[in-house]
């Protein structure tokens, strides 16, 4: 097949999913923040395309997909249809052939934005009718890791944390380097760039979402100081278990108009578009349960944006380790979620009623997982894995079965080693699938 993969194009770790979800279902779906190379990885896989963004002929493809989506999706097979929620019928349109031919592998969308019907309204902001459950799967993709941008080791390997193996490695990180790694982030625009000049990607990525695109989203005109204002506070929080009533009472501080129905609003839209992931509380199926923080820990799509939102340069976070490390959390994250789905595996955090608390945990739908504390240095690791420990001792005495692996994954002047109390110790540079 002569797919229409561009040329000097870095493979991604969802290309595998890709390939493999095609083989199973009519349709798949690239769901994704901007900038993060959706379009790139899909025509990996097609040989034939239409872009509702391609502003040739006045954007002539979106018109026709609006008049005739079944012509707009026509075409040699597996087909791209680039930015589809821009014309939200054309989701129906897909679903239908899909249902018709009963083939596999016939349409790869991709997505910057999920569409929501407006209330009395029957514009072009409709959702679709039908959701293409069991036609259309989703992927999600997000920016590059450290392994894709060639800048991990990945030799300890997730997959292998599952199957209790240990791992040893080396690091080449300095606390400079993790500085540079978060205000960098993984635009796959940036690399090969000079830091300074990556970090511009985020500051404009960051201003076209509060001046453009929260609009655009649902035709919807909000307060663009209030939204740039959520933004701050949401980096300021970044990685922690603030609440709605948090973040309301950081960004009273500088705008007491704000209300709960707003910052819910806004954050709903930034939702849809990828600007905000959230890590759910992990609910262990306990069999005397344990009472847990139910707060969602809220992480910007890339850390570079949380960065960049706060104004932080290397050289400032190098002198503010409190801010770096929250940020460094929220990079361990941002790759860990890429692996974690990779291997089947979803991504929540833990904390209970007692404080005890887990900053990442890993699961796999057989029940299957593995604890992960983030730390910046090695001087914590003693204490983290402390902290592993006795959340293993406590959930494995309440009824949950025993972890396949706890870790310490840290950011400057370590090596990836077994302790003799069984803790792996990873540095970032040297995780992976």
């Amino acid at each position: 097949m002569n797919t229409l993969t561009i040329d000097g194009y870095l493979p991604r770790i969802v290309d595998t999913m890709v390939d493999r979800y095609l083989g199973v279902f009519g349709a798949v779906v690239i769901e994704g923040p901007k900038w993060c190379g959706k379009t790139s990885t899909a025509k990996n896989h097609v040989v034939s395309e239409t872009s509702m963004a391609n502003p040739e002929g006045d954007f002539r493809e979106r018109t026709i997909a609006e008049l005739e989506p079944s012509l707009a999706i026509s075409g040699e097979r597996p087909r791209l249809i680039d930015e589809w929620q821009d014309v939200p019928k054309l989701w129906d349109a897909v679903r239908y052939e899909c249902d018709r031919t009963a083939s596999k592998g016939l349409y790869l969308l991709t997505g910057s934005s999920t569409p929501k019907k407006r209330a009395g309204e029957g514009g072009s902001q409709k959702q679709p009718k039908h959701s293409g459950a069991g036609r259309i799967a989703r992927i999600r993709m997000g920016t590059m890791t450290l392994s894709e941008q060639g800048l991990s080791s990945g030799k300890v390997s997730l997959a292998g944390l599952f199957e209790g193996k240990g791992y040893s490695a080396v690091s080449h990180l300095d606390l400079r380097s993790v500085a540079e790694l978060v205000v960098r982030g993984g635009w796959p625009a940036a690399i090969g760039m000079e830091t300074k000049d990556a970090a511009l990607i985020s500051r404009e990525y960051l201003d076209a979402v509060i001046e453009e695109d929260i609009h655009e989203v649902d035709g919807v005109e909000r307060d663009r100081d209030k939204v740039r204002k959520l933004v701050s506070s949401l980096a300021r929080n970044e990685a922690t278990l603030a609440t709605s009533k948090t973040i309301m009472k950081d960004m009273a501080e500088q705008d007491e108009s704000i209300t709960y129905p707003t910052l819910k609003e806004y954050l709903d839209a930034l939702r849809r578009m990828f600007f905000v992931d959230d890590i759910l509380p992990w609910d262990p199926a306990l069999r005397s349960p344990a009472r847990i923080r139910a707060a969602a820990k809220h992480h910007l799509a890339d850390p570079s944006l949380a960065a960049a939102a706060l104004g932080a340069s290397p050289e400032a976070l190098m002198y503010d380790p409190k801010t770096l490390g929250f940020l460094f959390e929220s990079l361990v994250t941002h790759d860990v979620l890429v692996y974690a789905e990779a291997v089947g595996a979803s991504v929540r955090h833990y904390r209970d009623e007692t404080g005890l608390e887990v900053d990442l945990v890993v699961t796999k739908p057989d029940g299957d997982w593995v604890a992960m504390e983030v730390k910046l240095g090695m001087d914590q690791v003693d204490v983290a894995a402390k902290s592993l420990i006795a959340a293993r001792k406590k959930l494995v005495t309440k009824g949950e079965r025993p972890p396949k692996a706890l870790v310490v994954v840290v950011g400057s002047g370590g090596v990836a080693h077994m302790r003799e109390d069984g803790v792996q110790v990873a540095p970032i540079d040297t995780l992976g699938i």
